[in-house]
């Protein structure tokens, strides 16, 4: 960004300190009027023809623009991808272990990436691994989606759950509403 003696353009298009067009005039012109009101002529847009120009406070400008930027910055959260793997004879305790790990991920936002791996003969009995999957989504679709369906890949089957759910909590009012309307009848 160009300010002042920077500017080389003959002729600059001027907004003036209050948001007015003063229009085109010659750079000297425009550096005086810029001095006259104490401020700086700040180029906002050097690729028109003429380019346009402010009388601005640059000091202030760039402060501002500088607190914006990280305002943004802070307001924006990058999604991660988590990811935990499994095995279709896991111990249960383990599982529930693994469990609370994906619900923490899911809760701050992250996604997670489950991956079921099987090893030796476990490939002769997949639907134990299936059964888990299935297991794993249901206990988890409180707090998450399935935004990848679980797909077998060589020796092991993957899948994506993404943050956002409460199907669960939903269903549990329902029943709630049911049984309260059959105690009053």
């Amino acid at each position: 960004m160009k300010v002042n003696r920077e500017i080389r353009a003959p002729r600059v298009r001027v907004i003036g300190p209050d948001g007015e067009q003063i229009g085109i005039i010659s750079i000297q012109e425009a550096l005086n009027l810029a001095d006259q009101h104490g401020l700086d002529l700040v180029e906002v847009v050097p690729n028109s023809n003429p380019p346009v120009c402010k009388i601005i406070n640059f000091g202030k400008f760039r402060y501002d623009q500088t607190k914006r930027e990280k305002e943004s910055k802070k307001a924006s959260h990058t999604i991660k991808v988590k990811e935990i793997k499994i095995k279709p004879n896991i111990d249960p305790h383990d599982l529930e272990t693994k469990m609370r790990h994906a619900r923490e991920f899911l809760t701050k936002g992250n996604k997670v990436k489950m991956t079921l791996t099987y090893r030796g003969r476990e490939m002769m009995h997949q639907e134990i691994g299936e059964k888990l999957v299935r297991k794993v989504i249901q206990d988890l679709e409180d707090v998450a989606t399935v935004e990848a369906p679980p797909k077998m890949l060589g020796r092991s089957v993957g899948f994506v759950l993404a943050p956002g759910g409460g199907k669960k909590k939903k269903s549990e009012k329902g029943q709630d509403q049911s049984e309260g309307e059959q105690t009053r009848a």
